[in-house]
C-alpha cells in the first residue's frame, strides 16, 4: 500500500518544485481569465446582440490561437529538451522555426479574415425560437469587433514565442509579469472605451477590440525587451538572430514532429467552433448562454492548464537528459496531483453556477439556461484534466502522432458527428446536446490513460537531431 502511495504521491521536494513552476503560470491564466470575465461582462452590460457577437468573433479568433500553439508546441518539445542538454544553439534554431511558423500563420490568418470574416460571422447567426436577439445587431457587432482585432495578431504570436520560449528554460516568472501587465492594460482601456469614462470616446464593442490590440502590443514589446535584456540567463538568444539557418536535420525533426501537434491542434479547435455552430442552430439565447459558461469555466480552468504546461516544462529536460525512469514516475506523480487539483476546482465553479449569470444584462431565460451549462461543466473538468496533462506528457516524449490521433481525431470521429447529428436531425434542447457531446471527454481520458501505461512514450529525441 505504501508503494502504491509513493507511485502517486511525491515528496516535499517534488511539490515545491512543481509549485514553483505552477503558481506563476496558474497567477498569470487566473487573472487573463479573470479580466477576460470582466471584459465579457463589461461587453455583456451592453446587450445580448453586443455580448454574443463579441463571443462569436472570439471563437474565430480562437483558431488562430490555437493554431500558433501548436506550431509553437511543436518547435518548443525541441527546445525543452535542448535545454536540458545545454544546447543553445540548436535551442535558438527551434526558437527561429517557431517564429518563421507565427509570423506565416498571422498573416494567412489576417488574409482568411479579411476575405471570409462575415461569411464565417453569418454561420453562427440564427433566430432563437423565443425571439431574443436581433441577428442583424449580432453580426455588426461581431465583424466590427473581429476587423479591429486582426491588427494584434502578429504580435499575438511574436509574443507567445519568446513567452513559451522563456518558459522552456524553466523561467515562469517574468512571463507572468508581462501577462500581468498586459491583461491590466486590456481592463484599463476597456473599461476607458467601452462605456466612454474619463473624457474617453464610447466606442462599445470597437473598444473592447482596441484596448485588446493595444494590450497585445504591450505584452510582445515587454517580452522581447525581457529576453534580450537577460540573454545572460537565457542562453539561446545570443545565438537566436546571428544566423536565419535552420539545420536540415532539426528541420526534419520539427516537420515530422510538430506538423501532427500543428495539424492536432488546428482540427481540434476547428472542431470546437463546429460544435459551437451546431450549438447555435438552438438560437441566440443558446450561445449567449455558452458564452456566459465558458467565461467562468476558463477562470476555473487554469488550474489544469497551468498543470499541462508543468508537465512539458518538467518532463522535457528530463528526456533530454536521459533521465527517461525519473521522468515516467514524475508524469505519474504530476496526472494524480491534476486529478486532484480539478475535483477541487470543478468543485467550486459548481458553487459559483448560481450566483454567476446575474452579473449579466441578458433575459432570464439566458441565465437560467447558462445555470445549467456551468453545473454540467463543472462535472467534466477533472476529465479533461487527466486529458490535458497526458496530452502534454506525451506530447514530451514526441509522441505527436499518437497524440493526434487521441485528442483531434476522437474529436472528428465521435464529437463533432455527435454534435451535428443531435442538432440537425433531432429536438434535443441545447442542455440534452451539450451532456451527450461532453461525454467524448470521459473515453478520450481512458484512452489517454491506456497509452501512458502501455506504449514507450518517453524518449529523447534530440539526438536525432544535431546534425
Amino acid at each position: 500500500m505504501t508503494l502504491n502511495l509513493h507511485r502517486f504521491i511525491g515528496d516535499r521536494k517534488f511539490y515545491k518544485n512543481l509549485f514553483l513552476i505552477t503558481i506563476p503560470i496558474m497567477l498569470q491564466n487566473a487573472l487573463t481569465s479573470v479580466v477576460g470575465l470582466l471584459d465579457n461582462v463589461m461587453v455583456g452590460q451592453m446587450g445580448t446582440e453586443n455580448m454574443t457577437g463579441v463571443s462569436i468573433a472570439n471563437n474565430l479568433l480562437f483558431v488562430y490561437i490555437i493554431v500558433c500553439f501548436g506550431a509553437v508546441s511543436g518547435a518548443g518539445i525541441f527546445s525543452s529538451q535542448y535545454f536540458g542538454k545545454a544546447d543553445y544553439k540548436q535551442m535558438a534554431a527551434a526558437f527561429r522555426m517557431k517564429l518563421y511558423i507565427c509570423v506565416a500563420v498571422s498573416v494567412i490568418a489576417v488574409l482568411i479574415f479579411l476575405a471570409w470574416g462575415k461569411d464565417l460571422i453569418a454561420l453562427y447567426i440564427h433566430d432563437s425560437q423565443d425571439g431574443i436577439g436581433d441577428i442583424v445587431l449580432t453580426s455588426n457587432a461581431s465583424w466590427e469587433y473581429l476587423y479591429i482585432m486582426l491588427l494584434g495578431l502578429p504580435f499575438l504570436g511574436i509574443s507567445m514565442c519568446y513567452s513559451s520560449t522563456v518558459r522552456e528554460c524553466r523561467v515562469t516568472l517574468p512571463p507572468m509579469i508581462t501577462g500581468i501587465i498586459a491583461v491590466l492594460t486590456d481592463l484599463v482601456f476597456n473599461y476607458l472605451l467601452i462605456f466612454g469614462n474619463f473624457g474617453f470616446p464610447e466606442l462599445g464593442v470597437k473598444g473592447a477590440a482596441i484596448a485588446t490590440v493595444i494590450a497585445r502590443i504591450t505584452e510582445c514589446v515587454l517580452n522581447i525587451a525581457y529576453t534580450h535584456i537577460k540573454a545572460e540567463r537565457f542562453e539561446f538568444i545570443k545565438h537566436a538572430y546571428k544566423t536565419f539557418k535552420i539545420s536540415g536535420a532539426l528541420l526534419k525533426g520539427i516537420a515530422l514532429k510538430g506538423l501532427p501537434l500543428v495539424a492536432n491542434e488546428t482540427l481540434w479547435v476547428i472542431s470546437i467552433t463546429v460544435a459551437t455552430q451546431c450549438y447555435s442552430t438552438r438560437g441566440l439565447s443558446a450561445l449567449a448562454a455558452l458564452n456566459i459558461n465558458t467565461s467562468i469555466a476558463n477562470v476555473f480552468n487554469i488550474f489544469f492548464l497551468a498543470m499541462g504546461s508543468a508537465v512539458a516544462i518538467i518532463i522535457g529536460p528530463m528526456l533530454g537528459a536521459n533521465k527517461i525512469k525519473e521522468a515516467k514516475e514524475t508524469t505519474t506523480k504530476l496526472i494524480f496531483c491534476t486529478f486532484v487539483i480539478c475535483i477541487i476546482s470543478g468543485s467550486l465553479m459548481a458553487l459559483c453556477a448560481r450566483p454567476f449569470p446575474d452579473i449579466y444584462n441578458t433575459e432570464p431565460e439566458v441565465k437560467a439556461l447558462a445555470l445549467k451549462l456551468i453545473l454540467l461543466a463543472s462535472c467534466y473538468v477533472p476529465f479533461q484534466g487527466i486529458c490535458h496533462s497526458s496530452y502534454f506528457a506525451l506530447r514530451s516524449g514526441g509522441k505527436t502522432w499518437l497524440t493526434f490521433l487521441f485528442d483531434s481525431g476522437l474529436q472528428w470521429v465521435l464529437y463533432i458527428p455527435l454534435a451535428y447529428f443531435l442538432s440537425h436531425f433531432t429536438n434535443l434542447d441545447v442542455i440534452h446536446i451539450f451532456v451527450l457531446v461532453n461525454c467524448s471527454d470521459i473515453v478520450k481520458c481512458c484512452l489517454s490513460l491506456l497509452f501512458l501505461r502501455k506504449i514507450n512514450w518517453a524518449q529523447n529525441i534530440v539526438t536525432k537531431t544535431d546534425a
